[in-house]
């Protein structure tokens, strides 16, 4: 697929908006999405866009991927046990020999993938725990590419340890200085939990020397022991990070004991933390060394967001070591969290629109996801009226739009 745009739109007319009643009319100017009115009986002029009773919705992003690994489960091989482990192992055989051009061809194939499917805003870990740094070249590269198509952000993430790899800090410097964008970690992978609490404090340091936001794999375990989110909530207090860091994954919460997770809900809070889930990989990842009964490994997604600290879902990983399956439609990931969540309820799945959408991009630091006027008219229209018939469908977008221009994906 590949996406071209057309000339600047007027607005969309005869549509539907999340969770509100009637048909509405939203205007664009100068990119720009100018206004929402209610639907008039004046027929728009030139330039307009019949929604014809379908929903709009703010785009797709998904906070949390690893676009240096999309599309290598054939060449790394298959992950037998199923487990975070030996995918880390699959991975750090198979990338010593990696080179940028293989890296870039993938990702950008994904992301004329994901173009389609009305994704305009990736969080992007790349692995900077190898000397030649191929996935920071390659995926530098691909945001220059595809720049104003999609809002790449680049995390420097040390997946073999921060302190764990002798080079481990060395390497996440240089990969910052090249510009990656976030700063990186995975505090649970280190050899110690001290290692781990010290991998946090430095991260959350660099951060804030350098201005720059934190995305940590954290807590990705079944140990409900595992608790480097208090570590970061308190260290993000600490250095002044406050709504600039996240915390992804965060498995161990869904192990965890209530009273202790009764009294972090308060502290993330305060830090303005971003809690982000990633739910096709959380459940077929976690409780594989359970027997019966089997643990969702899912984290308090309902119970987080019931008190307001804002959860992000993630796509996370698509047909490579420790994923086989996925297509990037972050409906996909929005169904999985209803069934692994419970969160049947017509409220509660009203809820996950934000949880793909504005709130990934807020934790990006983006505008531009929220429908809101005099900000960037990125949208995409449905034939669907509703988003729970988004949720039970997972269709494309049958047109998508950029700051006030049509993209038309073509086939290649």
């Amino acid at each position: 697929m590949a996406a071209e745009s057309n000339s600047s739109l007027a607005g969309v007319f005869n549509a539907r908006l999340p969770q509100r009643e009637g048909r509405f009319r939203l205007s664009f100017s100068d990119g720009l999405l100018t206004s929402i009115s209610p639907e008039s009986s004046s027929s728009p002029s030139e330039g307009w866009i019949d929604a014809k009773g379908g929903l709009v919705t703010p785009p797709f992003v998904d906070p949390h991927f690893h676009l240096d690994s999309v599309h290598s489960i054939d060449e790394t091989g298959e992950n037998v046990s199923g487990t975070l482990l030996e995918g880390i192992a699959l991975w750090k055989k198979y990338k010593t020999n990696l080179r940028p051009d293989q890296i870039l061809e993938r990702a950008r194939t994904y992301c004329q993938e994901v173009q389609a499917l009305g994704l305009q805003a990736i969080r992007s870990h790349v692995d900077v725990s190898y000397e030649s740094l191929a996935g920071v070249e390659a995926l530098i590269q691909l945001r220059d590419e595809f720049a104003g198509k999609i809002d790449i952000q680049l995390v420097a993430f040390p997946q073999d340890g921060f302190y764990r790899n002798p080079q481990g800090e060395a390497l996440l410097l240089k990969a910052l200085d090249t510009g990656i964008d976030v700063i990186g970690g995975i505090p649970h992978f280190e050899r110690t939990y001290d290692e781990g609490s010290r991998s946090v404090d430095r991260i959350c340091q660099i951060a804030a020397d350098r201005g720059i936001r934190v995305d940590l794999h954290c807590d990705e375990t079944d140990d409900g022991a595992s608790h480097h989110v208090e570590t970061l909530a308190a260290k993000t207090i600490q250095y002044g990070l406050t709504g600039r860091t996240a915390a992804s994954h965060t498995t161990s919460l869904h192990s965890a004991d209530d009273a202790w997770f009764a009294k972090l809900l308060p502290l993330l809070g305060e830090a303005g933390i971003t809690i982000i889930p990633n739910p096709l990989i959380n459940l077929t990842l976690q409780g594989r060394f359970d027997h019966y009964p089997k643990r969702r490994g899912i984290t308090r997604i309902p119970e987080l967001d019931s008190t307001g600290i804002p959860v992000a879902l993630g796509q996370d990983c698509v047909r490579d070591p420790w994923y086989p399956l996925g297509t990037g439609n972050l409906l996909d990931v929005a169904h999985m969290t209803v069934h692994g969540s419970q969160m049947t309820g017509i409220d509660q799945m009203n809820r996950l629109l934000p949880m793909i959408s504005s709130n990934g991009a807020t934790a990006m630091g983006l505008k531009g996801y929220s429908l809101k006027e005099n900000e960037p008219a990125h949208l995409l229209i449905f034939q669907e009226s509703s988003f729970i018939e988004l949720l039970r469908k997972r269709p494309r977008p049958t047109t998508i739009i950029r700051t006030g221009e049509e993209i038309e994906i073509r086939s290649q």
